[in-house]
């Protein structure tokens, strides 16, 4: 599970095909607390697409998922479109609304951008998303 989502955390780096120096070690200090050795790393960075998205079953750590992947899309200092619309995709992945991704996502973004902790994401992010 923890490869499929650092999977998913590369695609968004690599979006415009240059990973910059911020997004490494963003990916590096992911790689470490998802205990994603050296191997697997170097594997997922030259194809991350081999990891197909695998949703948590609980709803907290769908949360951190998207925690994590809003980390990196701002990792460089700006949201880009593509990264955005990678995210939603990954997010309906991880098994958030589909008529409410958008939404949640762009909830999400703002969150980091404010440099919100983890537990107010989550909890911000539960009230844009009920379930």
């Amino acid at each position: 599970m923890n490869l499929s989502h650092f999977a998913n955390i590369v695609k968004i780096a690599k979006i415009d095909n240059v990973i910059t120096d911020e997004e490494k070690q963003l990916l590096n200090k992911v790689a470490k607390r998802l205990n994603i050795n050296e191997i697997d790393f170097e594997k997922i960075l030259k194809s991350p697409d081999s990891h197909p998205i695998k949703s948590p079953v609980s709803y907290d750590e769908r949360i951190e998922r998207l925690y994590r992947l809003a980390k990196m899309i701002l990792a460089d200092g700006k949201a880009d479109l593509e990264e955005v619309k990678l995210m939603r995709k990954i997010a309906v992945g991880l098994s958030f609304k589909k008529d409410n991704v958008e939404k949640v996502c762009d909830e999400a973004i703002h969150l980091v951008i404010k440099d919100n902790d983890l537990d107010d994401f989550i909890a911000a992010i539960k009230n844009v998303d009920s379930i």
